[in-house]
């Protein structure tokens, strides 16, 4: 294992380790039920929650409190790309959150989730600001707490961009972690390309069907024909850069997003990395480099798919055990600085 890579405790039984079951059972109607019982198994209240954000911005999440004692913390959660607060991960980790004492909000990024309707410009990866906005409201909402942020796939991306972003917005962020979030945007389109059809076909179809509902909605800013709706992914990117941002073009918009290279050097408030070495949808020979990064931890699993790490019939996952433990790792420093008793309680945490 390279310097600055923490070895992975995930160790998938042999059926379970094929990449592409992994990231299929993920999304899994069956690993969705099971995330709608955690959260109905736990002792909390969840109150939507429409926020109202600098320009006239709404976006919109659920706000979680446990009952069982005041919260010990605030965790943002965000999906990735297409997902929303509903997708099977973000209710099995706010689940184990909110059993290990925070406060969670999942928050739905624009035009994810249903919330088309919530405001006329189309979503694209490069609407960091308002992730800033929502996260200072969020830390509003339980003040005193101290905040963290969870993401996966691309709102691991978020996470990660958030951290950089911090100390400038005066975001008391103590500490970001991220599953499996997306680097490199270009070099992951071209890998998708020429990667089994089954995850670009998926990621176009949900698209197409989010776009379609944001025209039916603002026709008369989103007056698109269904010729658009048809373009592959690269090109139907390319066409989303040049109507709904400033980006002079495809190459300027993926830099926009960007953590490649060194970017992740910059970071001052720590972040965790889950990463699996078979990901068939982000790529992963660029995490070792960022492993050597002073507030980089990442942790580089042999299995696990994309954003799956499932390891067990009933369908939970090590992914969500690590977010908390990692989460619970932040807030108990002493723990983390002692060794073998920071060991214990990761393992009592990943059980």
């Amino acid at each position: 294992m390279p310097h600055g890579i923490r070895p992975s405790r995930f160790r998938p039984p042999d059926w379970l380790r094929n990449p592409h079951l992994q990231s299929v059972l993920a999304s899994s109607p069956l690993r969705a039920a099971r995330a709608r019982q955690r959260l109905h198994q736990v002792a909390a209240q969840h109150t939507p929650t429409l926020l109202t954000l600098p320009g006239g911005v709404r976006l919109q999440g659920v706000a979680s409190t446990p009952r069982a004692r005041p919260p010990r913390a605030t965790v943002l959660l965000l999906h990735g790309w297409e997902g929303s607060i509903h997708s099977s991960y973000m209710g099995l980790t706010a689940a184990r959150l909110l059993r290990r004492g925070f406060a969670v909000f999942r928050l739905n990024f624009r035009d994810h989730g249903g919330t088309h309707h919530l405001n006329e410009g189309l979503f694209h990866s490069n609407r960091l600001d308002e992730v800033v906005d929502a996260a200072r409201a969020v830390a509003a909402h339980w003040p005193g707490l101290p905040l963290l942020a969870a993401g996966f796939s691309l709102g691991g991306n978020f996470a990660l961009r958030l951290a950089l972003r911090a100390p400038a917005a005066g975001l008391p962020l103590r500490r970001v972690v991220a599953v499996c979030p997306l680097l490199d945007p270009a070099h992951t389109m071209d890998c998708m390309e020429q990667g089994p059809a089954l995850y670009m076909r998926y990621f176009e179809r949900k698209w197409r069907q989010s776009l379609a509902r944001k025209r039916a909605l603002f026709p008369q800013i989103h007056a698109f024909d269904d010729a658009v709706l048809r373009l592959p992914m690269r090109p139907l990117t390319a066409w989303m850069v040049q109507h709904a941002t400033d980006y002079p073009d495809l190459a300027a918009y993926f830099d926009g997003y960007s953590l490649a290279g060194d970017r992740l050097r910059a970071l001052t408030v720590p972040a965790d990395i889950l990463m699996a070495a078979d990901d068939p949808v982000v790529p992963s020979e660029a995490f070792p480099h960022i492993a050597g990064f002073a507030n980089v931890h990442l942790e580089l699993a042999r299995h696990g798919g994309h954003c799956g790490f499932i390891d067990r019939p009933s369908m939970d996952g090590y992914a969500e055990r690590w977010v908390a433990a990692r989460c619970l790792a932040a807030l108990e420093a002493s723990a983390v600085e002692s060794g073998a008793d920071s060991e214990q309680e990761d393992d009592h945490a990943l059980a």
